[in-house]
């Protein structure tokens, strides 16, 4: 009989994971409980922008005309219980308010609620991020609190999904990971996972500390990554040379690779920063925290770079006060092809230049409902040309593609002065100053 499966948690992860699973062909029941959220869902909409993800829901979700029938959506952890054969918990795992740990209340709230329905065999399998240790402790509580006892076995499938891409991520992954302690539960996710096997997906089977660990040491990895260029930026300032030429010629060794080696304003959103911050401080309770001190220095490095922004954008205007300056800032999102703004640096920049006395005006493609949100005393432009309409100063701080396609000379008619700052490295400086701009890019003093 085929697999039926659930999804706890129907936020970014779990939408995307719900909506891929009908598209593999899985009878799909996932749960949150927000109503509004479930709501939404039912009526095939996501509640954030993820390209490729409300199409996909649309064409499983029950009750749409035209569509497999596939996915539900529920509210009761009873009926997840008795609908599914694999339950995936996929709930938040935000920064611990005040600590540097991960706060695990929604995952252990999540088991709390599912373990006293499970009354017969069931896989649970864990995509959250978690600190190293938690599934050992979690699979302890199934076999202690659910009826089915040893029947219900735990797994961990962490998730490697990038926002923007999360829809092929999840249907074509680079590598699916799965800790087991049984030769049932690894039959069981090649089951789920058989056709991007098939593909050709490598399946990495291991035991539950090292499934826990590959997130966090890949997401450490990626920061170490992103913030070393960053650093050589701060060098290449001092020493007048052009970190953009450095990354190029860096990258051209195979063993570094040019990925993640574009010099700018640092990362965000809510996973890099959390998880290299959740990651020492779970090293330090394991009695390992020598191993990780070189992070509290990408973390600092990172949030370095933000500061340098705004300090470049007030020397580009001529080393005073931002009091009265117009500063229009293209980007409110942590990343491209996404609406997330969690730690986003742009909007970090904008926030201080604001502070400061700027009269900020900001324009993101996707982001700029939750940018009021959460910086609601910035100003918002429907467009690009609103946003520099009469600006002093342009900062492009996030790397849409609709920024890099920009006309210049466009811009420069309405703009008061023609002086922008690439904040990610991403635009043509030739482009822009043959139609009249000072470009200047941070680590490229001279370029």
């Amino acid at each position: 009989m085929a697999l039926k499966i659930t999804v706890i948690g129907t936020g970014y992860l779990g939408a995307t994971h719900a909506a891929a699973m009908a598209e593999l062909g899985f009878e799909v029941l996932g749960l949150d409980v927000v109503e509004e959220k479930i709501d939404m869902l039912r009526r095939g909409e996501v509640p954030m922008y993820e390209p490729g993800l409300e199409e996909l829901l649309r064409r499983h979700v029950a009750g749409i005309e035209g569509s497999t029938g596939r996915l539900r959506f529920t509210t009761d952890y009873a009926e997840v219980a008795a609908f599914g054969d694999v339950h995936f918990v996929c709930v938040n795992t935000p920064q611990r308010h005040g600590e540097y740990a991960c706060d695990m209340s929604y995952v252990d709230a999540a088991f709390a609620s599912l373990a006293p329905h499970l009354t017969g065999p069931a896989l649970v399998v864990g995509k959250s991020t978690v600190p190293v240790g938690s599934a050992d402790r979690l699979a302890a509580y199934l076999a202690e609190h659910a009826p089915a006892g040893a029947d219900a076995e735990l797994a961990w499938n962490p998730e490697f999904l990038r926002e923007g891409f999360a829809v092929n991520d999840t249907l074509h992954p680079d590598r699916i990971v799965v800790g087991v302690r049984s030769e049932k539960a690894e039959k069981l996710l090649r089951e789920v996972y058989a056709t991007p096997v098939e593909e050709g997906s490598p399946f990495v089977v291991t035991d539950f500390p090292t499934a826990e660990l590959v997130k966090t040491s890949a997401n450490s990895f990626l920061a170490t990554k992103i913030s070393f260029i960053n650093a050589m930026a701060e060098v290449c300032e001092a020493a007048g040379g052009d970190v953009a030429k450095l990354a190029e010629a860096i990258g051209h060794d195979d063993r570094i690779g040019r990925k993640f080696l574009r010099a700018g304003i640092g990362f965000g959103g809510g996973c890099l920063p959390k998880d290299i911050r959740a990651f020492m401080a779970r090293a330090g309770e394991l009695g390992a925290d020598q191993a990780l001190t070189f992070l509290r220095e990408i973390d600092s490095i990172n949030m370095r770079q933000r500061g340098q922004m705004v300090e470049l954008a007030r020397q580009a205007l001529g080393g005073g006060p931002f009091l009265g300056r117009r500063v229009a800032v293209l980007g409110a999102t942590f990343k491209p092809d996404s609406d997330d703004v969690r730690d986003s640096p742009a909007l970090n920049v904008a926030g201080q230049i604001h502070l400061q006395g700027g009269q900020v005006t900001v324009y993101d493609p996707k982001g700029m409902d939750n940018a009021r949100r959460l910086f609601p005393t910035l100003g918002y432009a429907d467009s690009a040309l609103e946003a520099v309409r009469g600006a002093d100063i342009v900062l492009h701080l996030t790397e849409w593609r609709e920024f890099r396609e920009l006309d210049p000379q466009t811009l420069g008619e309405v703009a008061s002065r023609r002086l922008v700052l690439d904040g990610r490295n991403a635009l043509d400086p030739e482009l822009w100053r043959r139609a009249g701009w000072t470009y200047r890019a941070m680590g490229r003093p001279t370029a």
